[in-house]
C-alpha cells in the first residue's frame, strides 16, 4: 500500500464529535477535514480527493443518506462509512443503497472504526494490483490493473467495493459462491452474516450491468446459498431469482 497518507473527511452536525473523530484519527497518522452537515461535505469534495469519508446519518437538511448519494458520483474510488445511531436493518439498508460501502453504529470503539478504515483503504487504494489482467464475458470488460468497468465499449462506474465483488463473481463463473464466503472475501474475514452489506450490493451492480435488472443474466442468486455469475451466451443455464434480495 502506498506510504502517502490516507485523507479522511468527518462529516457530523455535533462539534464535539468531529473534534473527538478528528483528534483519534489525527494522531492515528489519518490527514483529517471536517464539515459540519452535508452541504459543506459535499461542495469539499468537489473541491478535492479524499480516501474516505465518515458520514453522520442524522444530520439537519437531506441528511447523510442524501449526501452519500450526491459525494458518490464526485468520489467514485473513495470509501464512504456511515456513523448512525440506528440499528434497525431498514436504516442499514438506506445506507448501502444510497452508495456507503459500509457503517457503523453509535456508540463504537474507537478500534473498531480504525480496523473498518484500513479494510476500506485496502480497497480504495490497492498496492498490488496485477499488471495486466482483463475479464472479458460478453459485453462486459473488467481491467483488473486500471479498475474499470465497459460495458459494450461504454465505461460504468464503480466504487471499490462494487469493483471487488464483480471482480470476484467474475472470476469464478457458473460457481454458486455462498453468502459468508463473499461476505469474508470482499468486507474482510470478520463478517459472514451481513446479508444486507451483499444484497444491497447486488443490487446496485445489477442497476449498472444488467439490461433488466429485475431479470438479471450476470449475476443470479442461488437461493439460500449466495450467488452466481453467469456468461448468458455460455453454456451455464439461466436460471431466475425465487427468493427477495
Amino acid at each position: 500500500m502506498s506510504c502517502k497518507p490516507v485523507k479522511v473527511l468527518v462529516v457530523d452536525d455535533e462539534s464535539a464529535m468531529r473534534r473527538a473523530l478528528s483528534a483519534s484519527l489525527t494522531a492515528s497518522g489519518y490527514l483529517v477535514e471536517d464539515a459540519h452537515d452535508g452541504e459543506e461535505a459535499v461542495e469539499k469534495a468537489r473541491q478535492q480527493p479524499f480516501d474516505v469519508v465518515l458520514l453522520d446519518v442524522n444530520m439537519p437538511g437531506g441528511g447523510g443518506i442524501e449526501a452519500c448519494r450526491r459525494m458518490r458520483p464526485l468520489m467514485p474510488n473513495a470509501g464512504i462509512v456511515m456513523i448512525t445511531v440506528s440499528d434497525s436493518l431498514e436504516d442499514k439498508v438506506k445506507a448501502l443503497d444510497s452508495g456507503a460501502d459500509d457503517y457503523v453504529t453509535k456508540p463504537f470503539l474507537l478500534r473498531e472504526l480504525l480496523a473498518r478504515l484500513r479494510a476500506l483503504t485496502r480497497r480504495t487504494r490497492p498496492g498490488d494490483a496485477p499488471l495486466s489482467d482483463t475479464l472479458r464475458i460478453r459485453a462486459l470488460e473488467l481491467d483488473l490493473k486500471h479498475r474499470s468497468l465497459h460495458k459494450a465499449g461504454k465505461e460504468i462506474h464503480l466504487s471499490p467495493l462494487e469493483f471487488d465483488l464483480l471482480a470476484y463473481l467474475m472470476r469464478q463463473p457458473g460457481v454458486p459462491i455462498e453468502h459468508s464466503k463473499l461476505l469474508q472475501a470482499i468486507w474482510g474475514p470478520e463478517y459472514g452474516s451481513e446479508l444486507e452489506y451483499l444484497r444491497s450490493y447486488v443490487r446496485l451492480l445489477r442497476r449498472k450491468i444488467e439490461a433488466n435488472p429485475a431479470r438479471p443474466e450476470y449475476i443470479l442468486t442461488e437461493p439460500w446459498i449466495g450467488y452466481r455469475f453467469c456468461d448468458p451466451s455460455g453454456s451455464t443455464p439461466v436460471t431466475l431469482d425465487r427468493q427477495p434480495d
